[in-house]
């Protein structure tokens, strides 16, 4: 799936010369957290949300009063920073700049990564440099809510299936390491033996033992790795 796939195309948005004001109507009337900015040719320029308007001198939420050695300790620029922050009028002089864009054509992979990266929780789309839509975490999770259940085999895996099944979904894993753990397969249940680097890994060999198809279950006998193994 690509973001053309997902993204929200009815878009509010904000012009950076509006002020922030008319922003908070916008944001409270369509009941959203955050919306782009763009310029008079449709061109994101930056992204207005609700942090950028959580502290603002008209309802007493800016910080009039710090202890004198916070002050001692922070720099005049992040002091004056803040300033405008609670008291600037514009969008433009408050807003999150740039906006972080993808092209739709990006995959959700792709999408996910930056999400993750710059600790946001939106990314705008564009096309030829013009806002077509938005991709949020939530429009994620409907993705992920509309996937298709994985069907079952048409026929039953034999053991050695799903034991090949396996190996091939954990190959190149840096947590599982085939020489130190022992798999067998028995009428669908999947028994692991041996060691492994922590506990998220045997986790993880659980969890990917339950994905192969067919499995009817998973015996695990997995340890974490002593070190006197690596000869510590």
């Amino acid at each position: 799936m690509r973001a053309s796939d997902i993204m929200s195309s009815r878009v509010v948005t904000v012009a950076p010369e509006d002020t922030v004001l008319d922003a908070a109507r916008k944001l409270h009337t369509h009941r959203i957290s955050a919306m782009p900015v763009v310029d008079d040719g449709d061109r994101p320029v930056g992204v207005v949300s609700e942090g950028d308007l959580l502290r603002r001198s008209e309802i007493g939420t800016d910080r009039k009063h710090r202890s004198w050695w916070l002050w001692l300790f922070t720099e005049e620029s992040a002091l004056a920073a803040e300033f405008v922050k609670s008291h600037a009028s514009k969008v433009v002089e408050v807003m999150s700049s740039p906006a972080e864009c993808i092209s739709e054509d990006a995959e959700l992979e792709e999408i996910a990564a930056l999400l993750e990266e710059k600790h946001i929780k939106r990314v705008l789309v564009t096309r030829d440099d013009k806002l077509v839509g938005v991709v949020s975490r939530a429009d994620l999770v409907r993705a992920l809510a509309s996937a298709p259940k994985t069907k079952p085999p048409a026929t039953a895996p034999s053991d050695a299936d799903i034991r090949a099944a396996f190996l091939e979904s954990v190959a190149g894993e840096s947590w599982f390491e085939p020489t130190s753990v022992n798999v067998i397969v028995t009428d669908g249940v999947v028994h692991l033996w041996g060691w492994v680097s922590s506990k998220k890994a045997i986790e993880a060999a659980k969890v990917a033992a339950e994905a192969v198809p067919g499995v009817r279950g998973v015996d695990l006998h997995l340890g974490k790795t002593p070190p006197w193994i690596w000869g510590y």
